[in-house]
């Protein structure tokens, strides 16, 4: 078919006429009987005998759409499967989007549907006839010049000839009713094709003898390059050599047939034949129905591992149509109904965590047993070793004999669809792949590079085995992997490579010459490579002597990173020599598709992908160099779309939690229904019908993804993944300063699988059986602790990415404790990294972390969920926000340590501290202004979302720095009560200020935050009395209770309301009884300084501070001579030097006080 812009599907026979139904009945007008009779002729039944010979039922205009729908069904032929006679190619009719199409067209997924997009686009579908008569249809969805019609094996399409315009071909349009054979006449006029067109539409002739295989292919080939014949009668015919089973090194028939292929077609028949065979087997896989064993894809994989052993045909098919199409081959997918997939007799008994009846634990047996089964049906299946089989033929290192080892291909195949996945990631991501395929590909590719890599290990005694593998350092900087425009730790590749040339020549013997070193910034770059190679500078100095600058190195590559280091002449010399007489040993950065086997093995004096080892780097042999590129690649591929999509799977188990409180729900209601009330049982009873067919169906289909994307073995990948990049990261982090020079998404991937670890293989799974797991807890819990505020990480994203992941950790207990095992120099500098000042930096994670170390210790600081929200929203195990307390008493010694040996330091993080306090919380209070004054409004009822979630992050904020400094407090108090200290008296002041202003704000009565907290919307969740309250009476009860400076506080918080209602809250189930009796005091305390203070003399208003109306006045400003108290003006000089009321500088500050009257 041919068309200009339209759009067109081919559909299953599947005739209905509109209804008519809803017209009037015309009755009195048409005799019924003569209508009747008259529609039996038009329409007869092809059962029905001569006229009259039985009774008729009588038919109507309004009976006519049933008998139509009769007559048709009549029609059908029951066996659609039968091979019919006349006819070649596959019993489902598709498009040919291989190869018999012209022009830019769009083909649907399922090959039935096509859009054209340029001038005249043709395209065939992959049936032949040959004998007999025959038709098809079309569904045209989009108005436009169309031509349909048949067209033999000569005919040839262009952008300007379609079917009808050849003389090998015949054409109905239906735009302008006329039909085609080259020339044009109308439709209707009865005439035949001329008559050479007959002998092309039938075979004919007498059968003849050939003599020679030759003549047999010379005419046997060109009918290779059918897709039709190629799907149909090919595919077929060597499946059937394989039919009977065994091995498929058993069947050397497909090897030698396609031997001949080679021997006797030519070269681009081979080439189009293999394509056509190959796409008809992907189609056949992927659209095979899914059955347990997974028969019907072992079949087509069968077949695909026979062909890929033939050495030319691999090779011809790795260069030219594997990638992307052969992710397809190794994707197991997901039955989307459970009857296809044969799950409901393997798992006849579903079970899911809130099912609790009588019959719940034998469900739950029953249902366990049934996964067992499947578990081991997939794991077990053939599928997988062969799909690894294809992998490890396409990993084929030792096939040389007919050029470039398979291997190779592969490597540069694969490095380039991860160049073209990455740098489509952030406008189309998948658009190359699908996500899913990736998954089951890189679990495929792990078994295969592991087994390939001990292979090679058994053969080079002393080797790395994969059980240790890990990406050496020097593949970061030497050039010899292309990492595109990838972000590395240290910031874009070109800087590092100026600032650490000096670096990379003293620890990597890796020497960049100073004269190729541009200045110019990356898109100056771009220019360059426009301007040509030819007027780049020319010439070298390398150590000392001058050299011409090679004519290779002038060659374009992929990549701006690539384009900057190719103007680069390294020199290499080996550490073993003397460095006065170095071996020079000149690389370049190739492009993928430039390398050659030695550049990634190496040869004699070149160590390949290992060049430029640093000094610290261990000299231990890997047996395959090239296994390093593809596991690096794997890293890669991980952190690009597959832990994305491990998390997509994980949202059949919700729908499964969903569902199930759901139908608990309704089973509740059913249980409270009252008998009388049958309308509302019976609509109870259907939704409770519903919920459970959908859970029935989401327990097995998820069985079913646990089996293929959760098991045991898929955990094991991941765990082996985490753990090389653990390895990766901890021998680049010995480099030192090269350490920049790591990839981003190698912390990502680290970050990433550990999380996918324990969240979305968990609770099939579970992290404890894993070998070697506290060591590897450890090991990450060192690398978040050292590198959360490493100074050579520059990138704002992966530095928000590790103090997340870092507040993640100290959240759970084991993690908790593997961060406490790390060496105590670590843990040391980690906290003193905490302490930093927040300023300058993202600091709300830092507070969280340190809020999560005290969590558990603080007054009335137990909770998991706060007490006002138990009885509305159940609790969430899995949320880090929501584990139980799990305090760190190390740590917080460590921080004790630190706060009370450094006076400075402890200074800068207080004040800072309670400057962001002084901030969030003036904030939180204007917000909820802003949210009483919106809803008081009559005309606009409602508050923006985002505006509540402000507020709401607002008041978390200042109840975790409430908390932080509840923690200094109890651990240094000597911070604030010290007068030794320089700072205690300033910081002491600040803090009463703030504790005053809280209180007020919070527990006056009918007051702002008290309307705001009743109107309970939506997003405000959070704000409530008890956090805030409990946070404050910490800091109180420490400072009151325990500590000595009561009366110097009292004077800052003397004018505050108190009411013991809130510092007793009635939900005190999270306030131990020793806190109480603590409150108690401190309250009478309290009373007793207020009745006191009421009974003295008032200071006089115009003795007062006029910034802060609490204190006295007790400086007095040079050179103006304004005054203040101490605490105002030494808060003030913290941030400027500039005098409160005149603005003048201020050159210093001197004790005031009042002259006797």
């Amino acid at each position: 078919m041919s068309m200009k812009g339209g759009v067109t599907a081919l559909t299953r026979r599947n005739y209905k006429l509109a209804s008519d139904t809803d017209k009037p009945r015309a009755t009195g007008i048409v005799n019924d009987k003569l209508l009747s009779d008259y529609l039996h002729q038009v329409f007869p039944s092809p059962k029905q005998g001569p006229a009259g010979a039985s009774p008729r039922k009588p038919l109507g205009l309004q009976d006519l759409n049933a008998h139509l729908e009769k007559l048709l069904s009549e029609g059908e032929t029951p066996e659609e499967n039968q091979p019919v006679e006349g006819r070649l190619g596959p019993q489902p009719v598709v498009l040919d989007h291989t190869s018999g199409f012209e022009g830019l067209l769009f083909v649907d997924d399922d090959l039935l549907g096509v859009i054209g997009h340029s001038n005249f686009s043709s395209i065939r579908a992959t049936t032949c006839v040959y004998k007999g008569k025959w038709a098809y249809e079309v569904l045209i969805s989009s108005q436009g010049l169309m031509q349909i019609g048949w067209c033999t094996l000569n005919c040839r399409f262009n952008q300007e000839e379609g079917v009808g315009d050849t003389p090998d071909s015949y054409a109905y349009d239906g735009n302008r009713v006329r039909k085609w054979n080259v020339t044009t006449t109308n439709y209707g006029k009865e005439e035949k094709l001329v008559e050479k067109d007959c002998a092309v539409w039938k075979l004919h002739g007498d059968p003849t003898v050939l003599v020679t295989v030759a003549h047999i292919f010379n005419h046997f080939a060109p009918l290779m390059c059918k897709v039709y014949l190629v799907e149909d009668v090919l595919m077929n015919f060597l499946l059937g050599i394989l039919e009977g089973g065994g091995s498929v090194d058993e069947h050397p028939l497909i090897q030698q047939l396609l031997d001949l292929f080679w021997l006797l077609m030519e070269d681009h028949e081979v080439n189009e034949c293999l394509k056509l065979l190959m796409m008809s087997l992907l189609r056949a896989y992927r659209f095979s129905p899914i059955i347990p064993d997974l028969g019907f894809q072992i079949h087509y994989l069968r077949l695909t591992t026979a062909i890929l052993r033939h050495e030319r045909s691999r090779k011809y098919l790795l260069n030219n149509v594997l990638y992307p199409s052969v992710f397809v081959f190794f994707y197991i997918k997901t039955p989307l109904r459970v009857k296809e997939a044969g799950l409901e007799e393997l798992i006849p008994t579903t079970w899911w965590p809130t099912h609790f009846d009588k019959e719940a634990n034998k469900a739950e047996e029953e249902d366990r047993r049934g996964c067992k089964v499947l578990a081991s049906l997939v794991s077990s299946s053939v599928v997988e070793e062969l799909q690894v089989q294809i992998l490890r033929l396409l990993l084929n290192n030792k096939d040389k004999t007919t050029g470039e080892a398979s291997r190779y291909i592969f490597l540069n195949k694969f490095r380039k669809f991860l160049q073209e996945n990455a740098s489509n990631r952030g406008q189309h991501p998948t658009a190359l792949c699908p996500p899913e395929y990736m998954v089951c590909f890189l679990h495929r590719l792990i078994t295969a590079i592991r087994t390939s890599w001990d292979e090679g290990s058994r053969k080079c005694p002393g080797s790395l085995s994969s059980e240790d593998a890990y990406v050496p350092p020097q593949l970061f900087y030497n050039g010899k992997v292309d990492y595109f425009d990838l972000q590395r730790l240290g910031g874009l590749l070109s800087h590092l490579k100026k600032t650490l040339k000096d670096d990379l020549a003293s620890k990597a013997n890796v020497i960049i010459d100073p004269a190729e070193i541009q200045t110019t910034s990356m898109d100056d770059l771009d220019e360059d490579e426009e301007i040509g190679a030819a007027q780049r500078p020319l010439g070298a100095a390398a150590i000392g002597g001058a050299l011409a600058r090679p004519s290779w190195l002038s060659s374009p590559t992929l990549g701006r990173a690539n384009r900057f280091l190719s103007t680069a002449a390294v020199s290499l010399m080996t550490p073993r020599r003397p460095l006065s007489q170095p071996e020079k040993v000149k690389v370049r950065t190739l492009a993928v598709e430039q390398r050659t086997e030695d550049d990634i093995e190496g040869s004699h004096g070149n160590d390949g992908l290992l060049l430029g080892r640093p000094l610290e780097e261990p000299d231990k042999p890997i047996a395959d160099k090239s296994l390093l590129e593809i596991i690096d690649g794997i890293v890669m591929m991980y952190n690009l779309s597959v832990h994305q999509q491990l998390g997509k799977m994980v949202v059949v188990a919700d729908e499964v939690h969903e569902y199930a409180v759901a139908l608990k729900d309704t089973e509740e209601k059913i249980a409270r229904c009252p008998a009388r009330r049958s309308d509302i049982m019976e609509e109870l009873q259907k939704s409770q019908k519903v919920f459970a067919e959908k859970l029935n169906h989401l327990s097995r289909r998820l069985a079913w993804i646990n089996a293929t994307i959760y098991s045991k073995e898929k955990m094991l990948d991941v765990y082996w993944l985490l753990c090389v990049c653990i390895r990766t990261i901890e021998h680049a982090d010995g480099t030192g300063s090269l350490f920049a020079f790591t990839p981003e998404f190698y912390l990502n991937v680290a970050m990433n699988a550990y999380s996918a670890l324990k969240n979305y293989f968990s609770p099939s799974n579970s992290m404890e059986e894993l070998p070697g797991y506290e060591d590897t807890l450890t090991q990450l819990a060192t690398i978040l602790a050292k590198h959360f505020a490493d100074p050579r990480i520059v990138g704002t994203d992966i530095k928000d990415s590790l103090m997340q992941a870092l507040a993640s950790y100290v959240c759970y207990p084991q993690s908790l404790r593997a961060v406490e095992r790390i060496p105590e120099e670590q843990r040391v500098a980690m906290m003193r990294n905490l302490l930093a000042p927040y300023e300058q930096r993202p600091w709300a994670q830092t507070n969280w972390i340190l809020v999560r170390l005290w969590r558990g210790c603080g007054f009335g600081y137990r909770y998991t969920r706060l007490p006002h929200l138990l009885k509305t929203k159940p609790e969430d195990a899995n949320l880090p926000s929501l584990q139980k307390p799990c305090p760190s008493l190390l740590l917080q010694r460590h921080m004790a340590e630190l706060l009370r040996m450094d006076k400075d330091m402890a200074a800068s993080f207080l004040n800072s501290v309670l400057n962001q306090l002084n901030w969030a919380f003036s904030e939180f209070i204007g917000m909820i202004q802003e949210i009483q004054q919106a809803a008081e409004r009559p005309e606009r009822n409602f508050v923006d979302t985002r505006q509540l979630k402000v507020c709401a992050t607002c008041f978390d904020l200042s109840v975790s720095l409430l908390r932080v400094l509840e923690m200094t407090v109890t651990l240094v108090p000597d911070i604030f009560l010290d007068w030794s200290r320089p700072s205690a008296e300033l910081l002491l002041r600040r803090l009463a200020q703030l504790l005053n202003q809280v209180l007020n704000r919070v527990t006056a009565e009918k007051n702002l935050f008290d309307r705001v907290v009743n109107l309970r919307l939506p997003g405000l969740e959070s704000v409530d009395h008890y956090p805030i309250l409990v946070a404050v009476t910490g800091i109180l009860v420490q400072i009151l209770v325990d500590g000595e400076k009561q009366g110097f506080f009292m004077s800052t918080i003397r004018g505050t309301r108190l009411r013991k209602s809130f510092f007793l809250p009635t939900d005190t189930d999270y306030i131990s009884e020793e806190e109480k009796q603590k409150v108690e005091v401190m309250l009478a305390f309290l009373t007793e300084e207020s009745k006191q203070a009421a009974a003295s003399t008032p200071t006089s208003e115009e003795d007062l501070c006029p910034i802060c109306y609490a204190h006295s006045i007790s400086a007095i400003f040079k050179p103006c001579s304004h005054k203040s108290c101490k605490a105002c003006i030494n808060q003030h000089l913290m941030n400027s030097k500039d005098c409160f009321f005149c603005k003048a500088t201020i050159t210093g500050v001197e004790d005031y006080n009042k002259p006797a009257s």
